[in-house]
């Protein structure tokens, strides 16, 4: 079967084709039996040439054109031609009827290329709308950010504020404490000093019959002095009691912390504590615990 068909030429991305007649059994780009003409469809005027006299012998003969030739042949008016020359018409009648055809055709290309250009018009107004949206959904977005981080940045700062106020007030009670803990101290110490007065004024009657206990011991040092002419017998007793009275304590208060001096005189007979808290012996909680020992 004989074909019109196209044969791709040119180079990559830039192609040009050949309105060619050959066997429907040869390859694309294999041999041919006539180049009727060109057609390139990259340029922007899509340029055609073709040879109409050659066409139309090969139509008549019985050659068939692929569906891009016979869309290329029918745009130019050919195959109406052809159906013109079927119908036997004349020369004449046909020119007419091509020339009718071809001011249709113009007319509705024209309303194609207004009703293109609308529609180009309508894309564009379209995309420019959807470009504006697209803008102002952007900037939405971006003044709701910077809102946000505004307002986080005002509560760091608020919080920051909060912080520094709470730590102002911890160091403000902080030295209302120190202020508070020195008051007590100070007062406490006026009580100690109260308390040790009133103590030294409690000791002094004790001091007093320790001085009255010394004499005493010194009238009876006399009276012994006095009975040494006595007899034997009755001189040693006096030498045994004197030695007893005079035999010295083991431990005193002094050698002691308050709290084991306090145990020893709340635990010990009173009579094997003669002697055991001092005249020296000034920590008033064992004076106490001797004088309550004594009272008892």
């Amino acid at each position: 079967m004989i074909k019109i068909r196209l044969q791709r030429k040119g180079r990559k991305k830039r192609p040009f084709y050949h309105i060619v007649v050959a066997d429907s059994r040869s390859p694309r780009d294999g041999r041919i039996i006539e180049r009727l003409g060109r057609f390139d469809n990259v340029s922007e005027s899509k340029e055609l040439t073709y040879d109409e006299e050659r066409v139309i012998h090969w139509l008549k003969i019985g050659a068939q054109p692929s569906d891009t030739v016979r869309s290329i042949f029918k745009k130019e008016g050919i195959l109406y031609k052809m159906h013109l020359m079927r119908w036997g018409k004349s020369d004449e009648e046909i020119e007419a009827a091509l020339d009718e055809w071809r001011q249709a055709r113009e007319e509705k290309n024209k309303e194609d290329d207004v009703s293109r250009k609308a529609k180009q018009q309508e894309i564009l107004k379209a995309e420019e709308k959807e470009y504006k949206k697209q803008l102002e959904e952007k900037a939405a977005a971006a003044a709701k950010e910077l809102e946000q981080k505004k307002a986080k940045e005002e509560a760091a700062k608020a919080e920051a504020e909060a912080e520094a106020k709470e730590e102002k007030a911890e160091a403000a009670e902080e030295t209302s404490e120190e202020v508070e803990a020195k008051e007590e101290a100070a007062e406490e110490k006026a009580e100690k000093k109260e308390e040790a007065k009133a103590e030294e004024t409690e000791e002094a009657p004790a001091k007093e019959e320790a001085k009255a206990d010394d004499s005493e011991k010194e009238e009876k040092a006399e009276a012994k002095e006095e009975t040494k002419d006595e007899p034997a017998e009755e001189k040693e007793e006096a030498k045994a009691e004197e030695e007893e009275k005079k035999e010295p304590v083991s431990q005193v208060s002094t050698d002691m912390t308050a709290a084991e001096a306090i145990d020893h005189i709340k635990n010990t007979p009173l009579d094997d504590l003669k002697g055991f808290v001092p005249e020296d012996e000034d920590r008033v909680t064992v004076q106490r615990a001797w004088d309550s020992k004594q009272e008892e």
